[in-house]
């Protein structure tokens, strides 16, 4: 039996054709992810443009430690939301109520705990990284704004992850949209207008999650009854909490360790020139929009083999994994050409063109994402691996491709930077790509006999199975 919750509010991935299904789901979340680079895209222009290209490099130095820590949130939340997921494919109301009552309150605990230790090592983290003395105090204003509000990006993703796991991937869609202007709008007024320089975009950035996180409390209160929590719903179990852990926490330490790589690669930057930081950072901003439809296809795998794991449609599980697959190659090759020949020229949206170094920092973006894009199809197939052994509950194999993935930055930064240069800097993340995948695509192969196996018992018996 299939939950309470209007048609009109909910996608069934369990049936219809798996590719349109997958693109009606894959795009508003990609318009989405859209919206929130805007939020950064936002704060870098405005803070480049009216502060300076120095503030541009204090605050593209912090991404390495941003990406670490929202990374964690990000990935815990979508872990969180993959049981639901698997709850509501098997149509088991009950068990999606009380995954809904838990992932709230792991939600709440992580959030404190890590507000708490990211406010407090603020000063170690920019000490173990090396911040040049120049953009220090601005990159310590940055990330001391963006760590204090952590419980409104945890907030915002677990709510965000809830709506999806139930096939909703407008709403969120929809409130990003309000929430990005209102941020463009804040980050105008505070830097702006106030002159509060790259705290002012931080603020406006955390302005905006708070908002995205009331729209969507207030619309699923409104609209799904399934994921309103009784009162049984509340008392705390164990075992519940447990699936949910095992679920997110893979999945969060996988972001984060492949962030400790970037943390090492930015180190290395660091000890650079300025210019290297903010061509560097430019070229990031650049190709944090080509990754957006990467992530995307990650979302819509887990999903679509989330609820039809939980369905007991191993082959649904298959369809959607090689449709996924041929989706991810077909957008690298065309990013690929599109960025080796056009993107240092959208770099100019993030540098100030009267900079007398303009030349240098073009040729610096130029260099780096030509030396990117030619990976982006090892990195495509990294995705639908990865995000597949999610949605099947594999998180912990596809948390160690995250180690790889460190690993592959680690040398970078700490053998080759200190001889090659910004030349190995450019190496980093196809290194680390390609080093995953040495583990990812043989764990495919083991684990997706293994996903039959265990959803044949259930489906014989005809018996949906119990996420909590």
């Amino acid at each position: 039996m299939k939950t309470e919750t209007s048609s009109r509010a909910v996608l069934d991935l369990t049936k219809g054709a798996p590719l349109p299904l997958m693109m009606r789901f894959c795009l508003p979340i990609l318009l989405g992810n859209l919206m929130q680079q805007f939020y950064n895209m936002a704060d870098a222009a405005v803070v480049g443009r009216i502060v300076g290209t120095d503030a541009l490099a204090a605050v593209g130095s912090t991404g390495a430690v941003t990406f670490l820590v929202i990374g964690f949130v990000n990935g815990l939340c979508a872990g969180f939301a993959i049981p639901a997921a698997q709850a509501f494919g098997a149509g088991d109301r009950a068990a999606l109520r009380r995954c809904a009552a838990h992932i709230l309150m792991l939600g709440a605990a992580f959030a404190a705990i890590l507000t708490f230790v990211t406010v407090a090592s603020l000063d170690w983290i920019l000490d173990i990284m090396a911040f040049p003395d120049e953009i220090r105090g601005d990159s310590r204003d940055y990330l001391l704004v963006i760590f204090s509000g952590i419980p409104a990006t945890v907030a915002y993703d677990t709510l965000a992850g809830l709506l999806r796991a139930m096939g909703n991937s407008r709403t969120p869609l929809y409130v990003l949209m309000v929430s990005t202007v209102c941020n463009i709008a804040l980050d105008l007024a505070l830097v702006g207008g106030l002159r509060m320089g790259v705290s002012g975009a931080a603020a406006a950035t955390i302005a905006s999650q708070i908002l995205s996180a009331v729209i969507c409390a207030v619309y699923i209160f409104r609209t799904y009854p399934d994921l309103l929590p009784r009162r049984g719903d509340m008392k705390f179990s164990g075992r519940v909490a447990l699936r949910l852990i095992l679920s997110g926490l893979p999945m969060a330490l996988q972001y984060s360790i492949t962030a400790v790589g970037s943390v090492l690669i930015q180190t290395a930057v660091n000890g650079l020139s300025t210019s290297v930081i903010a061509g560097v950072t430019a070229a990031n901003k650049v190709q944090s929009f080509v990754h957006l439809p990467f992530g995307t296809l990650g979302v819509t795998v887990s999903t679509f083999i989330g609820q039809n794991m939980g369905a007991g449609r191993y082959d649904r599980v298959k369809a959607g994994f090689r449709c996924a697959m041929w989706l991810a190659v077909g957008y690298s090759v065309f990013m690929g050409v599109f960025m080796y020949f056009a993107g240092s020229y959208v770099s100019l949206i993030f540098i100030d063109r009267a900079d007398p170094r303009i030349g240098e920092l073009i040729g610096i973006v130029r260099i780096f994402l030509r030396r990117n894009c030619v990976f982006y199809i090892p990195l495509g197939i990294l995705i639908v691996c990865r995000f597949a052994l999610q949605g099947m509950e594999y998180g912990v194999t596809a948390m160690f491709a995250g180690l790889f993935e460190m690993v592959a930055r680690a040398v970078v930064a700490l053998v080759f930077a200190a001889r090659w240069g910004f030349d190995a800097i450019t190496y980093a993340n196809p290194a680390a790509w390609v080093a995953a995948l040495f583990l990812l695509v043989p764990a495919c192969l083991v684990n997706f006999p293994k996903a039959e196996k265990k959803i044949r018992p259930r489906t014989e018996s005809g018996a949906p199975s119990d996420p909590a």
